[in-house]
């Protein structure tokens, strides 16, 4: 399968299954086009006749053109076949190793933030803080459904982890003094609003996290418009300041500013470059996902303005790059030559089985974004997973599973999309979150246009 499109100048040619891109010149952008449909004939007559005016366009260069496109198709770099669909399950169904804990160290958040999947910490439920017991129970319980894994994962998640913040200190600490007797590296990330963010906090999570994940929307009025206190005060005033000085504290280290972008501010590309002028440079900006009654949910209308605004945003990071001046955007992060693996490419992200999220009473659920769901719920830290299921379910959650991603050009980049998001768009993990899946294909093309730019540059 190949996927054809035109971006800032560029006439690409992707072959889905090798992963090989091609930019190509116009006339063979269109014999590329008709490669599988038309005969020999057939393509120089439609060929010459569209490129009358051209004398540079001849039929020997159509011939070379056509002798070209069958060599790059007998080398396995275009029009490849696929042969991954009939390994999809097995490898999922081949492991039960756990590599990562989402900890929900908090179900309780000082900020009321309208548009929270997670009901401003409280998923659906009652507020509660994780005993230090319970988590501790959670790192033993990894320890031991991780097999012969080393690297470990572990995010410290909310609500608000820093509502609980000295028990994050002693689950670390514990983390630490177990990993060497038992093989382990366990390797820490943290998502915080910043409001309770102090200089007190900075060494031990510059020290023990590999990654800080931030909370901001951008500008000031947009932040302000949901990233509000109980009192309806806005929050950038507060943790702007604090960002800032411990982003400079992290001396290189991870990290991640991460937005959301809904119906009422659509030219967000404007607040991802509000926060790179602010200093930040590693950036996030995620399409909210709500009911689409709700006022915020982005509609049909908003599409063609979101694929606008990441063509402004793929062109402002080229220009950026050369000025000196650089930022990351999370979803543009694109490794054409060493991407991820063919399982990873096929398996998705694991939910349900490598991955779990841990309640503050020790429930487990495939991931934050089911937690409060019971007909998700999958055991607990404890007995394990009591519902195998369930599991199964997501054991067959891939890049092939779902008839409609099978003919996707993109299937190879989402692995099948998120389960939580389509889940909560048709009521089935197995469905197709299909607003999500053409905002996930705009930002393919844009990042992959984006390497072919900076490849020019070298």
């Amino acid at each position: 399968m190949i996927h054809q499109y035109k971006l800032n100048g560029y006439n690409i040619v992707l072959d889905t299954a090798s992963g090989s891109v091609h930019v190509v010149d116009d006339v063979a952008y269109d014999i590329i086009g008709m490669y599988k449909d038309k005969s020999e004939s057939e393509i120089i007559g439609s060929i010459l006749e569209k490129y009358s005016s051209n004398a540079d366009v001849t039929e020997a260069d159509v011939m070379q053109c056509l002798s070209d496109i069958r060599e790059l198709e007998e080398s396995e770099l275009l029009f490849t076949e696929e042969d991954y669909e009939c390994l999809a399950c097995d490898y999922k169904n081949n492991t039960n190793v756990v590599k990562a804990l989402c900890l929900h160290i908090a179900h309780t958040c000082n900020l009321n933030c309208s548009y929270c999947f997670a009901s401003q910490g409280k998923y659906q439920g009652d507020h509660a803080l994780m005993s230090f017991e319970t988590g501790k129970r959670a790192f033993d319980f990894l320890i031991e459904n991780s097999g012969t894994r080393r690297n470990l994962e572990v995010d410290f998640f909310g609500g608000e982890p820093l509502m609980n913040w000295d028990v994050v200190v002693k689950l670390v600490e514990y983390a630490r003094s177990i990993e060497k007797q038992h093989n382990k590296n366990f390797r820490f990330t943290l998502t915080t609003n910043g409001m309770l963010l102090d200089e007190d906090k900075f060494d031990f999570l510059n020290k023990e996290m590999t990654n800080v994940v931030l909370s901001l929307d951008g500008r000031k009025p947009i932040n302000d418009h949901f990233r509000v206190d109980y009192n309806g005060r806005g929050s950038y005033d507060i943790i702007v300041p604090k960002f800032q000085k411990f982003v400079e504290s992290r001396g290189g280290k991870d990290y991640y500013m991460r937005g959301t972008f809904t119906h009422n501010n659509t030219d967000f590309t404007n607040d991802i470059f509000h926060m790179a002028d602010l200093g930040f440079t590693e950036l996030s900006m995620e399409p909210v996902v709500c009911p689409p009654d709700d006022p915020y949910a982005l509609t049909e209308e908003d599409m063609p303005v979101i694929f606008e605004q990441y063509e402004i945003l793929a062109k402002e990071m080229i220009k950026r790059k050369k000025e000196g001046r650089p930022f990351t955007f999370y979803h543009y992060m694109l490794d054409l030559e060493n991407g991820p693996c063919i399982y990873k490419r096929i398996t998705g992200c694991g939910s349900g089985t490598e991955y779990m999220a841990v309640t503050p009473w020790g429930e487990l659920f495939p991931c934050h974004q089911f937690v409060g769901d019971s007909k998700y719920s999958l055991g607990n830290i404890w007995d394990g997973v009591k519902k195998p299921e369930v599991q199964d379910e997501f054991r067959c959650c891939n890049a092939y599973s779902r008839p409609e991603c099978k003919d996707c050009w993109a299937k190879l980049y989402c692995s099948g999309g998120c389960a939580a998001n389509s889940y909560h768009s048709t009521g089935s993990i197995s469905g197709v979150y299909k607003y999500g899946c053409e905002l996930f294909k705009k930002r393919m093309e844009c990042a992959i246009m984006m390497q072919i730019a900076e490849n020019e540059e070298e």
